[in-house]
């Protein structure tokens, strides 16, 4: 039986415990009925209680991307309200890290009954297998 010698390595394990922490705890205090900005709302709160740097509503180019969260310039925190997640979403996740030139994106929707954050790391393109 060949061993599994490719290592996973977590990105940014700490941070992103703490940002998930915090979406727990709303998600726990709050329940799974308010609006995005509510959430958001309660989210900042609690990033600037635990004294977590962090940008909201952030403008990431000019071509109208604006994410969430931006966390400690680390990790974009993308919260939605909805039904269900969506293929859009995960596309709109990668691009704000594509763009931003960030390595993780968390992607939280408080509408499910059991919160399940989704990480999102950044898919590296290699220039050399671009077309023309």
């Amino acid at each position: 039986m060949m061993e599994n010698t490719r290592m996973t390595k977590i990105i940014y394990p700490e941070l992103s415990y703490a940002i998930t922490g915090i979406c727990f705890g709303v998600h726990n205090e709050k329940g799974r009925f308010l609006r995005e900005k509510q959430y958001g709302d309660e989210i900042e709160l609690r990033l600037k209680e635990k004294k977590v740097p962090y940008r909201r509503e952030y403008p990431i180019d000019r071509a109208g991307n604006i994410v969430d969260f931006v966390v400690d310039n680390k990790v974009v925190l993308e919260i939605k309200a909805k039904r269900l997640i969506e293929k859009q979403d995960f596309y709109q996740v990668q691009r704000y890290l594509q763009t931003a030139n960030l390595k993780l994106g968390l992607l939280v929707n408080f509408r499910n009954r059991y919160l399940k954050p989704v990480r999102i790391v950044k898919i590296e393109t290699d220039a050399r297998h671009k077309f023309v």
